[in-house]
């Protein structure tokens, strides 16, 4: 078909989307299980807030999250689009999100192609899985999306989880960081029309210039964030108990199947995990939570979230909750008027016992995060993410010594980077948009940054106790420990590189031979990924590399200030100063901002 002469906007984006996006679809999921999910919509009204609610958060009249969760193997039903409803007006946010103007990105919307037909492998309100944990319950966990994020973005890893045997709620922040979102009026819920029935939140676009003003908008959408925070957790206890809720979102009929099938009472039990803004959610809002009451947060002029001390979230909130950090942005961290809770560490390094447990506080151990590559060289931010996951993050550099406590050798984090990742792919993006990420990015196999970020998330939950499914042999192609026994066949040490093991059942080039002998069953892979935690710097895993945190933190950065002409002054910042130095540099990478010129002649 001939092309238009002189192709208006919104046909350059239709082009730019058709090559960005030829109406992908995503693999299942590789846990031996099948991934129900549920929409979920409470009026705040019928919670019980652990704190007040924050002065700008008047217009959020409900708290809104997705649960991804085990089915059993005969769930049958529809699945859901990526795009969430409505998705001609998600879809419109998602290309002014990218920086094309408002009218183009309408446009370009009504298009009914590429994103509109994007499914997750879910099945929509299937079931639960009768847990076979042993306590009877799901392990659970709450993911917080960073920006331009949605309750859908991270589907491919959530879901993933999932379908391992863990329950994961995830929040959409109504804080103007997702890339859109509707908040359903409790009391226009009776009309039979749509239209004022609800009112959106925009995505707020804030600069990235490193002064106290963009602070104070950062830290304006943090107190949403981590009210909404609590909120969650009141509604899963509800939700676990059967309270009588209200579920605005009526694509899903009933919450009843949850009840008694969620880890989320006892505490410490609760898993907590994010991306980006979403990693620097969940630190700010353990911090405010565990050490709420203290002299040095009470003493705090501008707090973001004081919950009270009876309240459920801070019985919940213990040295042994998994926290899990994807590429954490650090700078919600660095605010001057929050340098209290950045100078206080992560409670997995608390050393007062567990009240449920006389064991030591679990350290490193209860920590795994995980760097792209785009995140690993930013240096002076690496040395800020050093500091913030030791021990003692108001020193200036990591020492060995500060995994000592009472005589107690404390572990050190599971921290690691995947080499040639973007920091969109730990999201979907990745996958959705491979030849846009390798293009701009330099990014390169949005699959294998997912596998290696799924594998590190099993291993961390399994070394800290919790019960999950087997790691599945096609998920171990980069490699795994000479001599494990994969699928009934022991593999060498030249899984993923060019030696194979032998059994009794034949002789394997590579793991990728391996799939032959189960497909997916329960004991189709590994139920102790111990390559994936390896430390010796031999590379066991393929473009997998740990990050040892010892020694780090001093970093320096040097910024020209420019007064003349001819009158430069460089200025050498250290310590959390130089961690800002390159903020507004890393905008595009934390944040994509293409304009419409640049997209079209990229492609």
């Amino acid at each position: 078909m001939a092309q238009p002469a002189n192709p208006s906007g919104a046909d350059k984006w239709s082009s730019l989307l058709s090559r960005l996006n030829p109406i992908p679809g995503f693999a299942e999921y590789t846990g031996p299980y099948k991934v129900g999910t549920a929409d979920v919509e409470i009026p705040v009204s019928e919670l019980d807030s652990p704190a007040p609610a924050p002065a700008n958060a008047t217009d959020i009249e409900t708290i809104q999250f997705r649960i991804f969760y085990p089915a059993p193997p005969e769930a049958q039903g529809k699945r859901i689009t990526w795009l969430p409803a409505p998705q001609r007006e998600h879809l419109s946010a998602y290309i002014q999100f990218l920086g094309v103007g408002q009218l183009v990105a309408q446009a370009v919307s009504f298009l009914p192609r590429h994103l509109h037909y994007t499914y997750i492998p879910v099945v929509k309100n299937a079931p639960v899985l009768e847990p076979n944990t042993p306590n009877k319950r799901w392990p659970t966990v709450i993911f917080s999306h960073g920006l331009g994020g949605s309750r859908n973005a991270y589907s491919q890893i959530v879901g993933s989880l999932a379908s391992h045997g863990v329950v994961v709620i995830c929040p959409e922040h109504r804080d103007g960081s997702a890339v859109k979102s509707f908040i359903r009026i409790p009391s226009q819920q009776h009309r039979y029309f749509v239209r004022n029935t609800r009112r959106d939140v925009p995505y707020r676009r804030i600069p990235h210039d490193p002064n106290d003003e963009t602070h104070a908008l950062r830290n304006d959408q943090l107190r949403i964030r981590l009210w909404e925070m609590g909120l969650v957790h009141e509604a899963l206890l509800g939700i676990d108990r059967g309270a009588n809720l209200t579920n605005l979102n009526k694509s899903t009929p009933s919450l009843s199947q949850f009840v008694g099938q969620l880890h989320v009472q006892e505490p410490g039990s609760i898993i907590f995990a994010g991306h980006s803004f979403g990693s620097a959610t969940m630190v700010q809002f353990l911090k405010s939570v565990f050490y709420a009451g203290r002299p040095e947060l009470e003493a705090m002029t501008e707090p973001l979230y004081v919950p009270s001390r009876d309240s459920s979230i801070c019985k919940q909130i213990t040295p042994r909750n998994i926290t899990i950090l994807m590429d954490m942005w650090c700078f919600p961290l660095l605010a001057k008027t929050t340098k209290a809770l950045w100078d206080l560490p992560l409670p997995v390094y608390a050393d007062t016992p567990c009240p449920t447990s006389s064991t030591p506080s679990p350290g490193g151990n209860a920590l795994l995060a995980v760097e792209s590559e785009d995140f690993h060289n930013w240096t002076e931010h690496l040395h800020a993410t050093a500091r913030a996951l030791s021990p003692c993050p108001s020193q200036p550099s990591v020492a060995a010594s500060a995994f000592y406590a009472s005589g107690v050798k404390l572990a050190e984090p599971h921290f690691f980077f995947v080499e040639r990742s973007a920091h969109l792919s730990q999201s979907d993006f990745g996958v959705l948009f491979p030849w846009l990420m390798f293009k701009i990015y330099k990014s390169e196999e949005p699959e294998r940054a997912l596998r290696l970020n799924r594998r590190a998330l099993l291993q961390v939950l399994r070394v800290n106790g919790v019960a999950v499914a087997r790691t599945w042999v096609g998920d171990l192609v980069d490699g795994v420990e000479e001599g494990k026994k994969v699928g009934g066949v022991v593999v060498g040490k030249g899984v993923g590189g060019g030696e194979g093991g032998e059994s009794a059942e034949g002789e394997v080039d590579d793991v990728k031979d391996v799939k032959v002998v189960k497909d997916k069953g329960p004991e189709d892979g590994i139920h102790d990924d111990r390559a994936i935690f390896n430390r010796s710097g031999h590379g066991v895993v393929d473009a997998w590399r740990w990050i040892d945190i010892v020694g780090m933190g001093d970093a320096e950065a040097t910024v020209e200030n420019v007064h003349g002409k001819d009158d430069v002054e460089c200025v050498v910042e250290t310590g959390d100063e130089a961690a800002e130095v390159r903020e507004p540099e890393m905008a595009g990478v934390i944040e994509p901002h293409a304009t419409e010129g640049t997209a079209v002649e990229s492609h």
